[in-house]
Protein backbone atom coordinates (compact mmCIF):
# COMPACT_ATOMS: atom_id res chain seq x y z
CA UNK A 1 0.00 0.00 0.00
CA UNK A 2 1.49 3.52 -1.11
CA UNK A 3 1.10 6.36 0.72
CA UNK A 4 -1.15 9.00 -0.21
CA UNK A 5 -1.44 12.67 0.60
CA UNK A 6 -4.61 15.00 1.09
CA UNK A 7 -3.74 18.57 0.38
CA UNK A 8 -6.06 21.43 0.67
CA UNK A 9 -6.95 24.55 -1.56
CA UNK A 10 -8.49 27.39 -3.01
CA UNK A 11 -7.65 29.75 -4.73
CA UNK A 12 -5.88 31.58 -2.63
CA UNK A 13 -4.75 29.29 0.43
CA UNK A 14 -3.03 25.95 0.05
CA UNK A 15 -2.68 23.73 3.41
CA UNK A 16 0.11 20.77 2.46
CA UNK A 17 0.34 16.96 3.56
CA UNK A 18 3.39 16.68 4.31
CA UNK A 19 3.14 13.44 6.11
CA UNK A 20 0.32 10.99 4.07
CA UNK A 21 -1.22 7.95 5.39
CA UNK A 22 -0.94 4.63 3.73
CA UNK A 23 -4.15 3.40 2.70
CA UNK A 24 -5.77 1.97 -0.43
CA UNK A 25 -8.24 4.22 -2.99
CA UNK A 26 -11.60 3.28 -0.95
CA UNK A 27 -10.32 4.24 2.64
CA UNK A 28 -8.61 7.33 0.88
CA UNK A 29 -11.82 8.91 -0.81
CA UNK A 30 -13.89 8.27 3.13
CA UNK A 31 -10.73 10.37 4.90
CA UNK A 32 -11.00 12.61 2.35
CA UNK A 33 -14.79 12.90 3.09
CA UNK A 34 -13.96 13.21 7.09
CA UNK A 35 -11.04 15.83 6.35
CA UNK A 36 -13.21 18.11 4.48
CA UNK A 37 -16.01 17.69 6.69
CA UNK A 38 -14.05 18.50 9.67
CA UNK A 39 -12.98 21.60 8.04
CA UNK A 40 -16.67 22.92 7.38
CA UNK A 41 -18.00 21.68 10.74
CA UNK A 42 -15.28 23.61 12.35
CA UNK A 43 -16.96 27.24 13.59
CA UNK A 44 -14.68 29.54 11.20
CA UNK A 45 -15.29 32.81 9.35
CA UNK A 46 -13.62 31.01 5.77
CA UNK A 47 -15.98 29.92 3.21
CA UNK A 48 -15.21 26.74 2.15
CA UNK A 49 -17.34 26.51 -0.47
CA UNK A 50 -14.10 26.78 -3.09
CA UNK A 51 -11.92 24.48 -1.36
CA UNK A 52 -11.33 21.15 -2.13
CA UNK A 53 -9.16 17.86 -1.09
CA UNK A 54 -6.60 17.22 -3.63
CA UNK A 55 -5.78 13.43 -2.93
CA UNK A 56 -1.73 12.42 -5.09
CA UNK A 57 0.37 9.42 -4.19
CA UNK A 58 3.82 9.80 -3.24
CA UNK A 59 4.96 11.03 -6.60
CA UNK A 60 2.44 13.94 -6.44
CA UNK A 61 0.16 12.49 -9.13
CA UNK A 62 -3.01 14.00 -8.09
CA UNK A 63 -6.01 10.49 -7.64
CA UNK A 64 -8.73 12.54 -7.28
CA UNK A 65 -10.31 15.60 -6.15
CA UNK A 66 -12.61 15.82 -3.71
CA UNK A 67 -14.79 19.67 -3.99
CA UNK A 68 -15.80 20.65 -0.06
CA UNK A 69 -19.04 21.38 -1.11
CA UNK A 70 -19.61 17.75 -1.74
CA UNK A 71 -19.72 16.89 1.99
CA UNK A 72 -21.78 20.52 2.48
CA UNK A 73 -24.96 19.40 1.64
CA UNK A 74 -27.70 22.07 0.47
CA UNK A 75 -27.24 26.18 1.27
CA UNK A 76 -29.79 27.49 2.97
Amino acid sequence: MSAVFFHCSDDKHVILDRIGVAMDLSEARVHAEQLARSFVMTPSAEDWRNWAVHVTDDIGTEIFELPFTAVLGELH
